[in-house]
């Protein structure tokens, strides 16, 4: 256990230093977005097309992994919004709320922390894995939570103007498309010249640590933004549940559904199984906040589950990697 905590120590390290430098005001609120636009548009791609290009192209096209990950994924919705929806200790919930507590129960930060927490723990045969529920958690978890979020009317346009808003995102979110330029070129076994490939692996050294240190300074903001404007709270009733439901119930899922189809006879590999379920255990997506904001949810809330889940998830993810490895 302490080999794997010495391991895990600096990542969750570099996300308490991003969110005392923000609560410190050592960095500038107004700084973030830089550091985000940086990350998503710059370093991660970088990164994940560097781990695409060196990943054989059957660990990106593991079919059995992309449907057992897509079917849990789809069961932590539907439990989540269940659960919530006329549960809450401050009255019902609505669908837009309910919705983005079903994203932040099901989608776990794998692009900025996963993927390179996870390839320290475990090698660079980690990546193609968890590439895989990147891919399910962008295109397919993230359009549907946005879609159902209109469902209750906050939105004069409707779920058919949210659904074609979350496809124009998906379109202009630079990861899907370097998880593809990465896997293309695994396929043709095509290197980049020297000079680009020294520029790309450059940016995608940057990507962890800058991405960690904003992850704490998004987490900063959204809890500083939501006091500063008094945004109504709703109390703590259900977001240490939904944290729990991130952290226990979401990697339990994945681990119970793999087992189930490698006894049905599915094609999965036990050492990809592994990569799921810890890509399952790790803390909510710091992204949720942002986009609840976007669609008017109770960001406030949103933040405090993303805020425990990433504090807990220091030991809880530790002990999944005890437990499993």
């Amino acid at each position: 256990m302490l080999s794997i905590l010495l391991v895990t120590f600096p990542f969750f390290a570099l996300v308490l230093c991003g969110y005392l430098a923000a609560r410190r005001r050592m960095l500038p609120l107004e700084a973030i977005p830089g550091l985000n636009t940086f990350v998503l548009f710059f370093a991660l791609p970088c990164m994940l097309y560097r781990f695409g290009a060196s990943t054989p192209l059957a660990q990106l096209l593991d079919a059995s992994l992309f449907f057992v990950y897509l079917l849990c994924a789809l069961l932590m919705l539907a439990w989540t919004v269940l659960s919530t929806r006329n549960r809450h200790r401050g009255g019902p919930v609505g669908w837009n709320d309910a919705a983005f507590g079903a994203l932040v129960a099901a989608f776990p930060n794998t692009g900025f922390m996963g993927v390179p927490l996870l390839v320290a723990l475990l090698g660079a045969a980690a990546a193609g894995p968890a590439i895989v529920t990147i891919t399910v958690d962008l295109v397919i978890t993230s359009s549907l939570c946005i879609a159902l979020s209109r469902l209750d009317g906050a939105d004069k346009h409707g779920a058919g103007q949210a659904l074609r808003n979350a496809f124009k995102g998906m379109v202009a979110n630079p990861m899907p498309w370097s998880i593809l330029l990465g896997g293309a070129a695994s396929a043709a076994s095509f290197s980049l010249p020297a000079p680009v490939q020294k520029t790309v692996s450059l940016l995608a050294d940057a990507a962890s640590p800058v991405a960690l240190f904003t992850i704490g300074a998004v987490l900063a903001r959204s809890q500083m933004l939501s006091s500063r404007h008094a945004l109504p709270v709703r109390g703590w009733g259900d977001v240490p549940r939904i944290a729990l439901y991130k952290l226990v119930l979401h990697p339990l899922l994945v681990w119970g559904v793999g087992r189930l189809a490698m006894a049905a006879g599915w094609p999965l590999d036990p050492f990809a199984l592994t990569v799921v379920v810890l890509v399952a255990a790790l803390p909510s997506a710091s992204n949720v906040s942002m986009l609840a904001e976007r669609f008017d949810a109770d960001t406030g809330r949103v933040a405090r589950i993303i805020l425990i889940s990433t504090a807990a998830a220091f030991v809880s993810f530790s002990a999944a990697v005890a437990l499993l490895t």
